[in-house]
């Protein structure tokens, strides 16, 4: 394993494309060994053809995320469950 390694705020970039909310500051539990945390707090390896999140405890992969030219691959199989906080009004979406 490539010890060079990138916080977890790394990810707030990568994934904006995919979710209306700072992923970074969501709350998660690590499916290996159940370790809760925001995502911020993670182990981001950068230097693949995409981003591979670790658990800062047991090293394990919680997620991976792969972007292309035209779509883009989320595994969150190590991931227990995503906490998201939210406004307490839902934001209204703009369009006809």
């Amino acid at each position: 394993m490539d010890e060079t390694w990138l916080d977890g705020n790394e990810l707030a970039g990568a994934m904006r494309e995919l979710f209306a909310v700072d992923v970074t500051m969501a709350r998660g539990q690590c499916a290996s060994c159940g370790r809760t945390g925001m995502l911020a707090e993670t182990r981001v390896y950068a230097m693949a053809p995409g981003l591979v999140v670790r658990c800062i405890d047991c090293e394990e992969v919680l997620l991976r995320f792969v972007r292309g030219p035209d779509r883009a691959w989320l595994d969150m199989r190590g991931v227990g469950y995503l906490e998201f906080g939210l406004p307490a009004e839902p934001v209204p979406t703009v369009g006809p």
